[in-house]
């Protein structure tokens, strides 16, 4: 009989008191003062000394690069972070080599995380076949495989054609999926080394204008709104991003979205060190939009 695990002084997210926590056979099984009266057999004791607690967190975005990229990051390598982060499922983007644009490619990915066994890992199916945005992929084969894919994404890399992004939406709803979706209109971010504003004019850089977001933004909106589908918009970064978001959610549009840290915190002026690690994608903004950020938040 594996023993029970009881957590002391933890404090639930929230409230002010800390709790015990019995965890029978890795659920839990009571929660409050003094409940270890309630474990049978040995019990382990972990002392968590008001510690938060909190559910097991899911990242919607990660980049797991297994398989084809395994000198970046591998489904265990991954796994054991997020885990020791306090995750407890990770959803695994699909620019993969090969491509997760199929059930062959889900299914592996899916019984990788399994093997490991530390986090539920959920494969993201590719948008389009190669994310060469042309075709859609095997959307419905990806979702009825073992991988149950619910998550659709071209992520890096947008589904630019409208009616190809139509049409993933429309098929999407069908599925009770989500198409993920990162919102750059590459014709207009060519070259594109910084946000387009004072900063990477006196540096000599490249502007990314945020109009590149934010019209994928407002296009995908209504594509979804007409599909009666599910839309999330992968790193915003623009403070009229966020102003299209409201708009779209008070119409009814089925639509949620993410936004990294560090465009909570950073600012274009951080380019102003010349250290390249500033250089993301979508670029850092103003002051202005990582306020608008905090605030939507």
């Amino acid at each position: 009989m594996s023993a029970d695990l009881l957590i002391r002084g933890a404090r639930p997210y929230g409230e002010g008191e800390p709790v015990d926590v019995l965890v029978r056979n890795g659920v839990v099984a009571e929660i409050g003062p003094g409940v270890v009266g309630s474990a049978s057999g040995s019990v382990e004791t972990f002392d968590a000394d008001g510690l938060v607690l909190l559910p097991g967190l899911v990242d919607l975005h990660t980049h797991l690069r297994e398989p084809g990229g395994e000198e970046s990051e591998t489904v265990s390598t991954g796994s054991a972070a997020a885990a020791l982060g306090g995750y407890t499922a990770v959803f695994a983007m699909p620019n993969t080599d090969p491509v997760a644009d199929s059930a062959v490619v889900v299914e592996h990915v899916r019984r990788l995380g399994e093997e490991v066994g530390l986090v539920d890992v959920h494969p993201v199916g590719a948008v389009t076949v190669g994310h060469a945005g042309e075709r859609m992929a095997e959307l419905g084969t990806m979702a009825a495989s073992r991988a149950r894919v619910r998550v659709f994404s071209d992520d890096g890399r947008c589904v630019h054609d409208p009616v190809v992004m139509r049409r993933a939406l429309e098929y999407a709803s069908s599925l009770d999926a989500v198409i993920a979706q990162h919102a750059e209109d590459h014709r207009l971010t060519a070259g594109a080394q910084a946000h387009e504003g004072v900063v990477a004019a006196q540096l000599g850089l490249a502007g990314w204008p945020a109009a590149a977001e934010e019209t994928i933004v407002a296009r995908d909106c209504a594509l979804a709104r007409e599909a009666g589908a599910r839309l999330h918009v992968c790193h915003v970064s623009s403070a009229h991003t966020i102003a299209v978001l409201r708009a779209a959610k008070a119409a009814g549009v089925r639509v949620t979205a993410e936004v990294t840290p560090h465009h909570l915190l950073l600012t274009d002026a951080a380019l102003r060190d010349y250290d390249p690690v500033h250089k993301v994608n979508p670029p850092l903004r103003t002051g202005d939009d990582t306020a608008a950020m905090r605030a939507a938040l």
